[in-house]
């Protein structure tokens, strides 16, 4: 199994995906995998919803900044707590606890996420 950079998902990822010129399918399939399945908070989302949330994440998100509190990563498993502050282009600031468990499929890349998002402050 190739080792994954899960530091590198929990915060490169956002921002490729809020301010970055990439092709949205592009950054998506850089760190998941085909058939992903992403679920948050009785959400979920396949690969085609996620290339389809970061329009809207792109024309609204003017800052981010992410705090990683704890992480766990074991046998292509992996776990988090961290907090995520967005800043919208009319000044809102919109702060959230999230916690991540993500499955990596043999080629490094994330086949699953089960996530708690919930805003604080």
């Amino acid at each position: 199994m190739a080792t994954p950079d899960f530091h590198a998902f929990l915060t490169r990822l956002p921002y490729e995906l809020a301010f970055s010129q990439d092709d949205p399918a592009s950054i998506i399939d850089r760190y998941y995998t085909p058939d992903v399945r992403y679920h948050n908070n009785g959400i979920t989302l396949d690969r085609r919803r996620l290339i389809d949330h970061i329009g809207p994440a792109r024309r609204t998100t003017k800052g981010l900044e992410i705090e990683v509190h704890d992480t766990l990563v074991e046998d292509g498993r992996a776990g988090a707590r961290y907090t995520m502050t967005a800043v919208t282009r009319k000044d809102k600031v919109i702060k959230m606890e999230i916690y991540l468990f993500a499955r990596y499929a043999a080629d490094g890349r994330v086949e699953r996420v089960d996530s708690v998002t919930r805003p604080i402050g």
